[in-house]
């Protein structure tokens, strides 16, 4: 059992020293392509762009360029639900900035934390990263999948995507 923790909390500093530093990212971490997923009792460990986290997302399709009137959304949603906790740069305030998120996780993973942020928290070790970082659970807040979608785009235009 002792090494089962130790192992847990090993992969846990490994993204502690990845998740809400500031903005500052390991060189190269923004192109990370690897996933790995180990399933240990309930906690999976899921690490790379193409982690999809756990949730009832598997695919998600991106507009290129960015849908305008889907990120308007969802920068209304993010001025009326987010921008209390979350800043539009890299900085953390009570969680972290969302400046290159969608560098950092697959769209999958966003929707998935956005809409299932609870079981996440729980059982995704990178959502864990990020609380253990953070401090404080975000609260679910109750976004249909559309809307969901819509903040996914604001991202996307936050990070300068096309």
């Amino acid at each position: 059992m002792n090494q089962k923790i130790f192992f847990l909390l090993g992969v846990l500093a490994s993204f502690f020293t990845a998740s809400c530093n500031s903005g500052k990212s390991p060189e190269g971490q923004g192109s990370q392509k690897v996933e790995t997923i180990i399933k240990h009792d309930t906690v999976v460990v899921s690490e790379g762009i193409n982690s999809k986290g756990i949730g009832r997302f598997k695919d998600v399709k991106l507009s290129h360029p960015i849908d305008e009137a889907m990120a308007a959304k969802g920068e209304a949603i993010f001025n009326a639900k987010c921008f209390a906790c979350h800043k539009l740069t890299t900085e953390k305030l009570v969680g972290p900035g969302w400046k290159g998120i969608t560098d950092r996780r697959s769209p999958e993973w966003v929707m998935n934390f956005i809409t299932n942020t609870q079981v996440m928290l729980d059982r995704d070790l990178t959502a864990q990263a990020d609380l253990v970082t953070c401090l404080v659970r975000m609260p679910n807040q109750d976004l249909t999948d559309e809307q969901a979608r819509n903040v996914l785009e604001y991202m996307r235009k936050n990070d300068g995507k096309n």
